[in-house]
């Protein structure tokens, strides 16, 4: 059995690899959003016995590719890129990076929200262009206003914190999550996703992309929300229905948006978001800095070797878990929370 680590990806931080080399294992790479097919055929060379995902799909045909490989392990949280079920079936954990890049993310987030709120940009543009716009501006102070999290995982609740240090409130939705998840950071909780849009001047997403989630933020949800509000997505394009979008904030009920992510990645030349200043978009680069991708990748083939080695994870790690019972294949040994 071959002594290797996959990354779908051209890199994995420096300290992360060295991890690596000193328990006699190496890394093979792909290129940048590498197909199915280039996936297929370095699994298929390497008999990697583990894959840290970055980009790229990993499917079921891709785990029946590679019948040495034994877990795969998401660089961040986001794993609507692999197929969980099909994981689970064959026996292999899916973990996650948990934690391990909130505070980049969440530092985004809000720049993404005061770029937007601010209108840093147009007015960015304005003065370069040789315009002078303060004479009847008026702008918008944030404080005070409520912020609305959509999830309360460790990246919502580095978000809330931060958001309250700019005197905003701070609500929140998450029907897995238990209640001393918002009584730690003070926030309010809704019980419904409708519940949370009409409160939220300010929506922000931090949930994982479902079957549940995909296009939540539709048409109804954004006429929840109350007029001159802003939409944030630091988590999965897929969330929002993005036509819908597009058309709320050109009616002036949404007053901007900020998003870190779209459906389709990369977006398509002249994608609608592109024509509309009010809407500031960055290409998913929010837990992409040196401090958040050292974590990262240490956190990731760390939480390959703990499998490897039958060491323990704590239970949210293992994103799969549940399927895994389901499926009667044996849990990784677990730490208890």
């Amino acid at each position: 059995m071959s002594n290797t680590i996959l990354v779908t990806g051209p890199d994995l931080h420096p300290s992360a690899v060295e991890i690596v080399k000193a328990r006699g294992f190496s890394t093979a790479h792909t290129p940048a959003y590498a197909d199915s097919a280039n996936i297929i055929e370095l699994l298929a060379e390497t008999g990697a016995q583990g894959i840290v995902s970055r980009m790229g799909r990993i499917d079921a045909e891709v785990m029946d590719s590679a019948p040495g490989l034994k877990v795969i392990s998401k660089h961040g949280v986001g794993v609507d890129n692999i197929d969980l079920e099909a994981a689970a079936q064959r026996g292999i954990p899916v973990i996650v990076a948990t934690g391990a890049n909130a505070v980049s993310v969440a530092e985004h987030a809000i720049a993404l929200l005061l770029t937007a709120s601010k209108r840093i940009l147009p007015l960015d543009a304005g003065l370069r262009a040789g315009r002078w716009e303060k004479p009847g501006f008026s702008g918008l102070e944030l404080a005070g206003s409520t912020i609305g999290l959509m999830g309360i995982g460790s990246i919502a609740r580095a978000t809330a914190r931060m958001a309250q240090g700019l005197g905003l409130k701070v609500v929140a939705y998450d029907p897995y999550a238990d209640p001393a998840q918002f009584e730690a950071i003070g926030a309010g909780r809704c019980e419904s996703f409708e519940e949370l849009a009409s409160r939220s001047n300010i929506l922000s997403l931090h949930c994982p992309l479902t079957d549940q989630t995909r296009g939540i933020v539709n048409a109804e949800a954004l006429a929840r929300m109350p007029e001159g509000s802003f939409v944030i997505n630091t988590a999965r394009g897929g969330l929002i229905d993005e036509a819908a979008l597009v058309a709320a904030v050109q009616s002036g009920h949404i007053a901007g948006a900020g998003l870190d992510s779209f459906a389709t990645e990369p977006p398509g030349e002249g994608h609608p978001f592109f024509a509309e200043p009010r809407i500031v978009v960055t290409p998913h680069i929010g837990g992409v800095t040196a401090e958040a991708n050292a974590r990262v990748g240490r956190n990731a083939v760390e939480g390959i070797f703990s499998v490897l080695d039958g060491a323990p994870l704590p239970p949210e790690r293992i994103i799969n878990r549940k399927l895994l019972t389901l499926a009667d294949k044996p849990l990784p040994a677990m730490e208890t929370l």
